[in-house]
């Protein structure tokens, strides 16, 4: 049986309410009608949009159709016009944001966390670094009992046992996050490798999604994958510590993601794009970033687009709870009121 937390899109069902009933949003009538909207993108994102989806629909008559197909995908999809908004955790650049006219903003800020299948091992007791990672996965550092990882970790009996890297074989925004540290980490890993949705892995395996890599950690013994916080919490996979740039070894936790939030300026933000890796805190996980949605402007389909505009509206004003319940840093509410304004005034 598959312990993956999304296994495909979920496709929410549309309601009818009493159609004389009629609302505003922005100064433009929405009729009571439900209507489907579609997202597609991020799976970094997915376990919020869907849960925001399910608790908005009643309230909004906005019914979501969210395709968990990967960040590269979702861009791609919005830049054709086949869904309604784009979902991805690498932000597009200002030129092509302006050739294809669309708005970019952030949503919701979370962690990429390394998680490992070693007997014995329990989670947040192994301590790794960047460099190490870099060297892991460019396939120099290759026993889990090697010389450097003991160091790290002279109470833990480490086995003598081959290290298989399991990477996101889709085009992925984890990838670019967690390549885009790798890169931070390691001259040598940003020199060869670099950071992207897709790079050119020297060794070990791929899999598709968070869901795929989360499943094949746990069927290798020696993995070690990384994936979105949440994934790793709700199918039970052993994570690490990350030794950050303070000498500090940090366990994954929403503390340690919003402690690196907070080091977030978003004041001359171009487009809303920020860097919170490798952050000032002390006690920050070095791995956080926050995820984008896409969408056009000015508006294609007025009703549709409205309809979007209206739920993520709702999920600002109202999603707090849910994301932080799946362990999303939220953004303060100051940006949320100036990404709602500026979608308004269509810019």
């Amino acid at each position: 049986m598959s312990m993956s937390l999304i296994s495909k899109p979920t496709r929410f069902r549309e309601c009818w309410l009493v159609p004389v009933i009629t609302c505003f949003f922005g100064g433009v009538p929405v009729p009571a009608q439900a209507i489907t909207v579609t997202g597609a993108g991020s799976g970094f994102a997915a376990p919020v949009y869907e849960a925001w989806a399910a608790a908005s629909e009643e309230e909004t008559g906005v019914a979501v159709n969210y395709q968990n197909v990967g960040s590269s995908a979702g861009q791609n999809q919005v830049l054709v016009g086949t869904v309604d908004f784009g979902a991805s955790d690498v932000p597009m650049k200002s030129e092509q944001l302006d050739l294809n006219k669309l708005f970019q903003f952030p949503t919701v800020m979370g962690g990429i966390v390394p998680v490992v299948n070693l007997v014995g091992v329990k989670a947040d007791a192994l301590v790794l670094n960047g460099e190490i990672i870099a060297d892991i996965y460019a396939g120099t550092i290759t026993m889990w009992n090697d010389a450097r990882i003991k160091a790290l970790n002279p109470n833990i009996e480490l086995p003598s046992e081959e290290i298989a890297p399991v990477y996101r074989a889709d085009g992925s925004g984890t990838t670019f996050v967690f390549t885009s540290y790798l890169a931070e980490s390691s001259a040598r890993w940003k020199k060869n490798q670099g950071a992207g949705t897709s790079v050119g892995w020297p060794c070990g395996m791929g899999a598709r999604g968070n869901d795929g890599v989360a499943a094949t950690i746990q069927n290798v013994e020696g993995a070690i994958g990384y994936v979105e916080y949440a994934y790793a919490r709700r199918n039970h996979l052993t994570t690490v510590r990350l030794r950050n740039r303070f000498g500090t070894n940090v366990a994954a936790s929403l503390e340690s993601f919003s402690n690196a939030a907070k080091q977030a300026d978003w004041k001359d933000a171009a487009h809303f794009v920020i860097n919170v890796l490798e952050t000032s805190g002390v006690n920050a996980w070095p791995i956080v970033s926050a995820t984008y949605v896409l969408v056009p402007l000015p508006m294609r389909d007025r009703q549709r687009d409205t309809a979007v505009q209206k739920f993520f509206e709702w999920s600002f004003k109202n999603g707090n709870r849910i994301a932080t319940n799946l362990d999303y840093v939220v953004l303060p509410e100051t940006l949320k009121k100036n990404i709602i304004e500026s979608w308004k005034r269509g810019r």
